[in-house]
C-alpha cells in the first residue's frame, strides 16, 4: 500500500477526507485558507487516485481508516482533526473507532443522515458516469451537489471509477452499527443547508445522539458538494470550531 498526500502549512493537524470516488484536489482552496490559519494540512489521496495504490478488493471501511492512520503516524504531527466529506466522513468515524488516539476531533462535511433516500445513490452514479450526456450529469450535479448560482461544471472532471466502486464495496462490507453508533471525539456537524442528503428533518439527529460531543453550523446557499461550493466559510467554521476545543 502506497498513499500520496499533499502537505501544507504548519501547525495543527488537519487532516481531508474527499468524497466518494474523488480526489483531494477538491479542497485546494480551504486547504490553503487553513495552512495560512496556521495548520498543517494533510490530504491523502485514496487508493486508485494518482500516486495512491494498493489492494482495491476485498476492504472494508477499517481498512480504508487504516490508511489515514499510517498517513497521521508518518506525519508525527498527532493526533489530528479529521474532515471527513460526504463518503470520507465514514472514513473518519471509522478511524475514531479504531484508533481514537489519532483524532482529536471530526468535522462531518455534508454528512447524510443515516438513512437517506435511495434514489440520491442513482443520481450520484449518474454524476460521475462519463458516458453519459454532459447536459445529463450537469443536471444531475445541479440536482445533488451544488446550488442555485455555484458552478457545477468544476465536477464534471475529477471522478475515478475503480476508486468508487472499492469504496461503495468498503460500506457495503462494513456493518453501520460499527460506526455509526459510536464517537469518542468532539464532532462538528457541518451541514449545507440545501443538501438533499441532510433533509430538515434531520437535522439534529446526530446531536440527538451523541448531545454535547456535538456542534452544528450549516452554510447557506450549498448542496452536498459544500467543500467547492464556499472555501471561505468552511475554513471559518472549521477554524472557529477547532478554536472553541482549544478553548
Amino acid at each position: 500500500m502506497r498513499i500520496e498526500v499533499t502537505a501544507e502549512g504548519a501547525g495543527p493537524t488537519v487532516v481531508f477526507l474527499p468524497s466518494l470516488g474523488r480526489d483531494s484536489h477538491d479542497y485546494d482552496e480551504v486547504s490553503a485558507l487553513l495552512a495560512a490559519d496556521g495548520y498543517r494540512v494533510l490530504r491523502p489521496q485514496p487508493r486508485g487516485v494518482d500516486g495512491s495504490t494498493g489492494p482495491m478488493t476485498g476492504l472494508t471501511l477499517r481498512e480504508l481508516a487504516t490508511d489515514v492512520a499510517e498517513v497521521i503516524e508518518h506525519e508525527s504531527n498527532g493526533p489530528a482533526i479529521i474532515v471527513g466529506h460526504a463518503f470520507g466522513h465514514y472514513v473518519a468515524r471509522m478511524l475514531d473507532v479504531i484508533r481514537p488516539d489519532l483524532v482529536d476531533g471530526i468535522v462531518l462535511a455534508a454528512a447524510s443522515e443515516r438513512n437517506f433516500a435511495p434514489g440520491l445513490s442513482e443520481l450520484v452514479a449518474k454524476c460521475s458516469d462519463l458516458s453519459l450526456p454532459e447536459a445529463e450529469r450537469l443536471a444531475c450535479l445541479e440536482q445533488v451537489f451544488f446550488a442555485p448560482g455555484n458552478d457545477a461544471r468544476i465536477w464534471l472532471g475529477g471522478w475515478y471509477g475503480e476508486t468508487q466502486e472499492m469504496q461503495r464495496a468498503a460500506v457495503s462490507a462494513t456493518p453501520k452499527d460499527i460506526w455509526w453508533a459510536v464517537a469518542d471525539a468532539p464532532l462538528l456537524d457541518l451541514q449545507a443547508d440545501l443538501d438533499p442528503f441532510r433533509p430538515e428533518s434531520s437535522i439534529d439527529e446526530l446531536k440527538n445522539q451523541f448531545g454535547d460531543l456535538v456542534t452544528i453550523a450549516r452554510v447557506p446557499n450549498t448542496r452536498h458538494a459544500l467543500i467547492p461550493e464556499a472555501p471561505e466559510a468552511v475554513a471559518s467554521e472549521v477554524d472557529s470550531w477547532i478554536t472553541s476545543l482549544k478553548r
